[in-house]
């Protein structure tokens, strides 16, 4: 596997799947997870909410699930999100649900690997839930490496490995047969829906090999923690001061 990939090969471009599914998104994750993405969602906007930080930027934010949940965290009072995704209607699902904190929140069509806007050294925090692996993931670390201010805080939330091979090959055997499935069924026969899901499961770097990117693109304190056996892992790291 080449390093520096887009893991799944998709292109936003060439097809605006998730404006597609983006109604349907939050119940697709339930479905290819059996739920399991709620715990997972919850103790990263945990990590999020107790890390120090006045403004933050989250890339692909989608429908603003993870955003929501820091922003439901008392402690996040006063503080200033910036939530970025390439989806307007994922966006527009984003901006209704976080109604509540629109003076906190703002949300801007934003491609994570690039991002002229937002200016250099400007941003606490970056954040990265679950888009890391449908993006050019150099491409997208040196643009927070380049917004965030000296030592701010980088959290990831993105697919892993599980540690025991055998386990990890049953289970990328197990996707493989019921994601389509049910991602066929789920989206009315909408196969993009699971098919850049799924290769981005499957070449998307291990923790190790994630974290030792993050160590080549210029981070320190690189460290991680995988949840659900390795299903997916916490990645959090700091710009040098």
């Amino acid at each position: 596997m080449a390093m520096h990939q887009n893991a799944a090969e998709f292109a936003a471009q060439n097809d605006d799947v998730f404006g597609r599914i983006a109604s349907r998104y939050d119940y697709l994750c339930d479905i290819f997870s059996f739920g399991i993405h709620r715990i997972w969602k919850r103790r990263v906007a945990n990590k999020i909410a107790n890390e120090k930080w006045d403004t933050l930027i989250d890339g692909a934010t989608g429908t603003g699930d993870i955003i929501l949940r820091v922003m439901a965290n008392a402690s996040t009072q006063g503080r200033t999100v910036i939530a970025s995704d390439l989806s307007a209607k994922m966006l527009a699902i984003a901006e209704q649900r976080l109604l509540s904190f629109k003076s906190n929140v703002s949300l801007i069509l934003l491609d994570a690997e690039n991002m002229p806007s937002i200016q250099t050294k400007s941003v606490d925090a970056y954040s990265i839930s679950l888009g890391l692996k449908i993006c050019n993931r150099h491409l997208a670390m040196q643009e927070a490496l380049r917004i965030l201010k000296p030592s701010g805080r980088l959290i990831i939330l993105e697919a892993s490995n599980i540690r025991w091979g055998f386990l990890h090959r049953a289970y990328l055997a197990y996707m493989g047969i019921c994601m389509p499935i049910l991602g066929w069924i789920a989206t009315g026969g909408d196969a993009s829906a699971y098919k850049y899901l799924l290769q981005g499961i499957r070449d998307f770097p291990t923790a190790e090999e994630l974290a030792h990117e993050l160590t080549s693109y210029g981070f320190e304190e690189v460290t991680f923690e995988r949840l659900s056996l390795g299903i997916v892992a916490i990645h959090t790291a700091r710009k040098p001061a």
